[in-house]
């Protein structure tokens, strides 16, 4: 449905006449109803309650972030945009390419931003050129996901879990002896994966100016070595990623690599099988610093160029992604909260963590490593996430991850259209 919907006045009986008197209403986009809806209307609710001054209006939302940044472009040609909207973490950048995003350094003091929750990671996930365009509002990484039963048939324990990329696949290669209907470790073939223990070793898949490739490079080389490693050491096979989803919950696979966001999933799924774990992913650089984790989730953009609508609106970002804004998130959503105050402080979300020790576990890695999920520039850029995920089935069914690695790199240069 496609009407727009004030949300919550009539739920808020106390604050109906000051909504009615607000200085300023701005639009809010957003997407996918399915996670969100409910959250976007308690989110508008607690805002205006707050700020009696302002009006929140939800647009009828997109099916899918994809769906939602067609529909704003639309929307930009026809002078109708929204005054805010969440759009995918690896989408906001569209809109920044047709001038759509408003630059946020303005409002922005980075010594109290910093106090206020946002770690230089997470603000990584909104900034392109050295300018802020965006918030993180929502977030998930890839984490390692534990039978603990398992471990401890394979001889390991969980207190002692390996930290190492090594210990991981020697633990993998243990279960995976365990049966012929057991296996050892899994990780999907594809580009945020690959991305993802690419980062764990400091790398990154472009130049700072994104104008060459760098998956040849040492980092990424070993990264693609480790897939080679998870299927001749540690038992990965090559089922796909609905059935290594049905494999773990159903107890027959030991480690799962997989994205933050499934934990409840996994947890509903294995139900009195065994107690799923979480771990983090290992850092195998010892510049931590150098360390990112491409991040899956949404972020929120400012895009009225309008004086006043800019002041209500900046004030309603700061509260959807502050402490508060990020609190309602993590308890509606299971999302990973992009404020890190709500990590270090036990008075936000205490309770939750104490009850969820598994969702502190991956949340904490996104506050420390969240990174950009690279998305490659120019008409090909999508396609060749395909070649990327094809040369890493070459490497766990055989071939050199070197040599696959230099002629995927050129492959990519060719199609992008980057100098060597």
């Amino acid at each position: 449905m496609r009407m727009k919907h004030v949300v919550s006045i009539l739920a808020l009986a106390a604050c109906t006449t000051a909504q009615a008197q607000a200085a300023t209403t701005i639009r809010v986009h957003y997407a996918i109803p399915t996670i969100w809806a409910e959250t976007q209307e308690i989110l508008a609710e607690e805002f205006m309650a707050a700020n009696p001054d302002i009006e929140v209006v939800l647009d009828g939302p997109a099916e899918s972030y994809a769906d939602g940044v067609q529909r704003l472009l639309r929307e930009s040609v026809a002078g109708n945009l929204p005054d805010v909207a969440y759009v995918g973490l690896n989408r906001w950048r569209i809109l920044e390419a047709r001038g759509l995003t408003q630059p946020l350094d303005p409002f922005i003091d980075d010594e109290d931003f910093a106090s206020m929750g946002y770690t230089k990671a997470l603000r990584s996930l909104g900034q392109y050129n050295g300018k802020q365009h965006a918030l993180g509002t929502s977030a998930s990484t890839l984490v390692m996901y534990v039978n603990p039963d398992l471990v401890q048939q394979a001889g390991g324990s969980m207190d002692d879990f390996p930290t190492t990329f090594d210990g991981v696949i020697e633990l993998a290669a243990k279960i995976d002896a365990l049966g012929d209907n057991i296996d050892g470790i899994w990780v999907d073939r594809h580009d945020w994966r690959f991305q993802s223990l690419l980062g764990a070793h400091g790398g990154r898949p472009m130049t700072a100016d994104e104008s060459d490739i760098t998956l040849d490079s040492e980092a990424g080389i070993a990264a693609a070595t480790l897939y080679k490693r998870f299927a001749e050491e540690g038992g990965m096979k090559s089922y796909n990623d609905n059935q290594a989803r049905q494999a773990f919950p159903a107890g027959t696979l030991g480690i799962m690599l997989e994205s933050s966001s499934l934990l409840t999933r996994f947890t509903e799924a294995a139900g009195d099988r065994f107690e799923v774990t979480v771990k983090s992913l290992p850092l195998a650089t010892d510049d931590v610093d150098s360390v990112y984790f491409p991040t899956g989730g949404s972020a929120i953009v400012m895009l009225t160029d309008d004086d006043e609508k800019q002041a209500a609106v900046w004030k309603y970002m700061q509260f959807v992604t502050g402490p508060t804004g990020a609190k309602l998130v993590v308890e509606n959503t299971g999302y990973a909260p992009t404020n890190a105050l709500v990590l270090e402080d036990e008075a936000y979300l205490g309770s939750f963590y104490e009850q969820n020790p598994n969702a502190k576990t991956a949340h904490a890695q996104v506050a420390a490593h969240a990174g950009p999920w690279y998305a490659y520039p120019g008409a090909e850029g999508v396609a060749v996430t395909d070649l990327i995920a094809a040369a890493l089935v070459e490497v766990t069914e055989g071939a050199d991850p070197e040599q696959t690695m230099t002629e995927l790199a050129q492959t990519l240069r060719d199609r992008l259209g980057m100098s060597n």
